[in-house]
């Protein structure tokens, strides 16, 4: 299995704070959000490479940040888009990525800060060999609807809606992965019928229409760094020497 950290965004919800700094690499005090997802990765010992996809703004940054991983399996993959209007879509630049190699793939959002164990998902994966998204109850509805929202019969998931107004549950997809290689083909498929290339959630929704699908209900905390208030509560919970902002 690999890992794929999905950090390419240009997180314009965050500005100015993300003007010239990408968002997986805000300060948390003396780390960076990204090292919290990597503490996280690296507890497992059965992966064989971990690939952070990045753009070309900002790549020269993540570069400095890797030399702290020297000896780890990690790789920069490098989208040639220097604003968000030249991006390809995550979509797409999954596809691109993933298709390179005939693994399974563990796929998190960069933006990612959580307290919960990746070998439960991990573990589950290996019994089902099935799609598996790693899910996380906000218990508001009105929370819901800022994410992509779940439907679950005994964790198969039935329903899947991208930013609902109207969320029918309060169970979100926490932007943590794992696919079976076949459904990584399954993408140039959708992307061929011209689907949205950008919204990962817009994948979960037409993929579960066609195959099963399943979730894992993490335990712990889970914070997507998208506002600026989850990024001071980030700070509250878990930097230290906190940043002004």
């Amino acid at each position: 299995m690999i890992c794929i950290i999905l950090a390419g965004g240009y997180g314009k919800r965050l500005w100015p704070l993300t003007k010239d700094t990408a968002k997986p690499l805000l300060p948390t005090g003396d780390r960076v959000v990204l090292d919290y997802v990597m503490d996280k990765v690296l507890e497992l010992d059965d992966l064989d490479k971990i690939i952070v996809s990045a753009n070309l703004r900002f790549e020269e940054d993540f570069r400095k940040w890797m030399e702290k991983y020297h000896g780890v399996p990690l790789e920069l993959s490098v989208e040639p888009s220097r604003r968000e209007e030249e991006k390809p879509g995550a979509v797409r630049a999954l596809y691109f990525l993933a298709s390179k190699f005939s693994d399974d793939c563990l796929i998190i959002a960069g933006d990612n800060v959580f307290t919960f164990f990746l070998k439960d998902l991990v573990d589950k994966y290996k019994r089902l060999r099935a799609p598996l998204i790693a899910l996380y109850d906000v218990s508001s509805f009105e929370l819901a609807k800022n994410y992509g929202v779940v439907v679950d019969s005994k964790l198969r998931i039935i329903g899947f809606e991208e930013k609902p107004a109207n969320p029918k549950s309060s169970l979100i997809s926490t932007g943590i992965y794992i696919y079976p290689r076949e459904v990584i083909s399954m993408m140039k498929s959708y992307l061929e019928e011209g689907d949205g290339a950008d919204r990962l959630g817009d994948f979960i929704e037409w993929l579960h229409k066609r195959t099963a699908v399943y979730g894992h209900i993490v335990q712990g905390e889970w914070w997507d760094i998208g506002t600026i208030e989850t990024y001071r509560e980030v700070l509250r919970r878990i930097g230290k020497n906190h940043c002004h902002i």
